[in-house]
C-alpha cells in the first residue's frame, strides 16, 4: 500500500515486466536475444517513471505509473464493463472514483528500431531531455524522443573494407551540463571527446585522451585488458572515469596525456591472465559508478567481490556480496586477496577465487550512502550504517 510506512532499509519489488521479446532477423539469419543490454532512467517530470531499455538492436521508451483509484457508476457500461441496452437506461448518475489496491503498469510509450546494423551496447539521455545517444560497435546515433522513425549518425567509425577495422565503440556517455558533448571509448584504450557544434558527423574528436603504454609490461594480452568496457563523466562534469580489465582510471578534462589518478581494481590477476583467457572472462565488461559527490568510486570483481577506492583519503576497500553476509543489519568485513607466500586466517587465495560468481553492475545512490550490487541473479543493496 501506498500509505504504509517502510522502514529505511527495506526494500520490495516494485514492478516486473517484460521489456524485449525475442526476435529473428530473417535477412541475416540472426538471432535477436531478449536480454536488456542497458538501462536508462529519465528525470522525473510528474507522478510517473520513464526509463529507456534497450537490448541489442531496439530501443524502447518505458513508462511506469501507479494506479490506485478506479471509476465506478458508468450510464452505459454494467459492474463487468458489458455495454447496456440504452433502452434500460431510466436515470443518469456521475461516475465516481473508489479506491482500490494499488497497481503498477508498464506501458511501452516509444520503439526505436531498425537503425542498427551491431549490436547497441551504449544508450545516454542527454541533459536537454530531448534526446538521446544510442552506440553500436562502429556507430553512434542521436535520437529526439519524439520522433522514432529516424536518427541522425553522429559518429561512423567503419572503415571501407572491413579488413582494415582495428577498433570498435566500447561506450559512450553526454556530459551532464552540457547538451552538445559527448565521450566515447574504444577497444584500444582511448577517449574521444566530440562537441557537436563542430560538425553534424562527429568523425574529428574535439579532445583524445590515451596513455601510452610502457614497453616493459608489453604482452600477448595487453591490447584486450587495455579495451575500456565503460565510460562514465563525474556528476560536475570536470572528470571521466575509465574501466579497463585491470584498473579504474580518473581523466581530468582538461589533461589528455595521462589520467590523474589510477586504481588497481585486481592487479593479482595478472598472473592468470592466460586462464582468463581460455575460459573467456578476459572479455568480461565491467562497470563503474560515482558515489553522489564524485569522492568515491566503486566497481566490481570476480568472487562476488566489489571494490571501493576514496579519492580523497586514497584508501580502498574490498567487500564481498553474497548470501552468507547479506542478513539484515550484517555489517560487511573487508575482504583480502593473498598472492603465493603465506596465507593469514581472514585472506582468500587467489587460486580459491570463483570466477562464475562476477559483479559487472552496481548502481550508487544519487544523495545518500546506499549502493546496489548485481551478482548474477542476486540483487544486494547495502547501506550506511543506520543507527
Amino acid at each position: 500500500s501506498k500509505n504504509q510506512v517502510h522502514r529505511r532499509g527495506e526494500y520490495n519489488v516494485y514492478s516486473t515486466f517484460q521489456s524485449h521479446e525475442p526476435e529473428f532477423d530473417y535477412l541475416k539469419s540472426l538471432e535477436i536475444e531478449e536480454k536488456i543490454n542497458k538501462i536508462r532512467w529519465l528525470p522525473q517530470q510528474n507522478a510517473a517513471y520513464f526509463l529507456l531499455s534497450t537490448n541489442d538492436k531496439t530501443v524502447k521508451l518505458w513508462k511506469v505509473s501507479e494506479r490506485d483509484k478506479r471509476p465506478e457508476g458508468y450510464n452505459l457500461k454494467d459492474e463487468e464493463g458489458r455495454l447496456r441496452d440504452p433502452a434500460t437506461i431510466t436515470t443518469l448518475r456521475v461516475p465516481v472514483l473508489r479506491p482500490m489496491d494499488l497497481m503498477v503498469e508498464a506501458t511501452p510509450r516509444r520503439v526505436f528500431a531498425n537503425a542498427h546494423t551491431y549490436h547497441i551496447n551504449s544508450i545516454s539521455v542527454n541533459s536537454d531531455y530531448e534526446t538521446y545517444m544510442s552506440a553500436d560497435d562502429l556507430r553512434i546515433n542521436l535520437w529526439n524522443f519524439e520522433i522514432t522513425n529516424q536518427s541522425f549518425n553522429i559518429v561512423d567509425i567503419k572503415p571501407a573494407n572491413m579488413e582494415e577495422l582495428t577498433e570498435v565503440i566500447t561506450a559512450a556517455e553526454f556530459h551532464p551540463h552540457h547538451c552538445n558533448t559527448f565521450v566515447y571509448s574504444s577497444s584500444k584504450g582511448t577517449i574521444r571527446l566530440c562537441d557537436m557544434r563542430a560538425s553534424a558527423l562527429c568523425d574529428r574528436h574535439t579532445k583524445f585522451f590515451e596513455e601510452p603504454e610502457d614497453p616493459s609490461n608489453r604482452s600477448f594480452f595487453s591490447e584486450i585488458i587495455s579495451s575500456i568496457s565503460d565510460v562514465k563523466f563525474s556528476h560536475s562534469g570536470r572528470y571521466i572515469m575509465t574501466r579497463d580489465y585491470l584498473t579504474v582510471k580518473v581523466w581530468d578534462l582538461n589533461m589528455e596525456n595521462r589520467p590523474i589518478e589510477t586504481y588497481q581494481v585486481h592487479d593479482y590477476l595478472r598472473s592468470k591472465l592466460c586462464s582468463l583467457y581460455e575460459n573467456d572472462c578476459i572479455f568480461d565488461k565491467f562497470e563503474c559508478v560515482w558515489n553522489g559527490s564524485d569522492s568515491v568510486i566503486m566497481t566490481g570483481s570476480y568472487n562476488n567481490f566489489f571494490r571501493m577506492f576514496d579519492r580523497n583519503t586514497k584508501r580502498d576497500v574490498t567487500l564481498e556480496a553474497s548470501r552468507e553476509n547479506s542478513k539484515p543489519r550484517a555489517i560487511l568485513k573487508p575482504r583480502k586477496v593473498c598472492v603465493g607466500g603465506k596465507r593469514r586466517k581472514d585472506e582468500i587465495s587467489v587460486d580459491s577465487l570463483d570466477f562464475s560468481k562476477k559483479i559487472l553492475h552496481t548502481a550508487w545512490h544519487p544523495s545518500e550512502n546506499i549502493i546496489a550490487v548485481a551478482a548474477t541473479n542476486n540483487l544486494y543493496i547495502f547501506q550506511d550504517k543506520v543507527n
